[in-house]
């Protein structure tokens, strides 16, 4: 029988720090398995699907992901399923947006870039309510340092020493289109330390922990644990492989925003 396909873009927040990441896994609880049955729940069937434009891993929030939503039989009346569907939602969930979109629009093929943040402080044991948030560091951190070794991460290079575990399929090439430390005036609240900062990359995509991985040999060079030149050669193609594994826990990790390139 002929099978009718309706197709949407949802614009969803997420405080990740109590899940075991987006991808939907048969014995802990995740991001894509509350989404699918609060969508079931609301349509009162299963013919749907959803796909993420990537997948965060475990305590990884977002303040801006997009997922694409397949709904077989019937179409969705939008402004009705919206509030409905958020008033389902766990409270560290939350749709912002839904739109039509047709079969020729592909979330993972299409173009986008994202930019990712990654809170941290340092000096001072922080209030534990900022846990979900960003990391902590006790040690003192050349926040100057740090900067300059940022911007080596700037342009396109083999990031193998920043892929864990990569497969002999994985593409190690990639290109980033921004990389600072800044300090952080985007996330704020009355119990976080009164001077914390962040990391900031964008592109296209990313490896596997590569961003963590970057902010964990960051934080080794301000602590005076390796030195530039360290960096340097973890990204150059003819040095001999350095195999990174300072990867800084995910809860400090937030896709801040995706943008769809047309």
């Amino acid at each position: 029988m002929f099978r009718k396909r309706f197709y949407y873009l949802l614009e969803l927040q997420y405080l990740g720090f109590r899940y075991h990441g987006w991808q939907k896994q048969p014995t802990v609880n995740t991001l894509q398995r509350m989404v699918e049955r609060t969508v079931a729940y609301v349509l009162e069937h299963k013919d749907f699907k959803v796909l993420a434009a990537g997948r965060t891993d475990a305590k990884v929030s977002a303040n801006h992901a997009f997922i694409e939503l397949f709904v077989d039989h019937a179409p969705l009346d939008v402004e009705e399923f919206l509030p409905i569907f958020n008033r389902n939602l766990p409270q560290d969930i939350r749709a912002l947006k839904i739109s039509v979109t047709d079969e020729h629009f592909n979330i993972i093929r299409s173009p986008k870039v994202k930019e990712y943040l990654y809170l941290f402080s340092f000096g001072s044991k922080f209030h534990p309510f900022c846990a979900p948030f960003m990391y902590n560091v006790l040690e003192d951190l050349d926040i100057e340092i740090m900067k300059k070794a940022a911007q080596l991460f700037v342009g396109k290079h083999n990031f193998r020493s920043y892929c864990h575990r990569p497969s002999e399929h994985t593409i190690l090439e990639g290109e980033i289109l921004y990389c600072e430390i800044e300090k952080n005036d985007v996330y704020m609240a009355n119990f976080f330390p009164e001077e914390s900062y962040l990391l900031r990359v964008k592109g296209e995509g990313f490896k596997r922990n590569q961003i963590r991985l970057m902010m964990g040999v960051l934080l080794d060079l301000g602590k005076g644990k390796v030195d530039l030149d360290f960096i340097k050669q973890t990204l150059n193609p003819d040095a001999e492989e350095i195999v990174l594994e300072h990867i800084v826990p995910g809860s400090g990790l937030i896709l801040n925003k995706v943008d769809l390139k047309p």
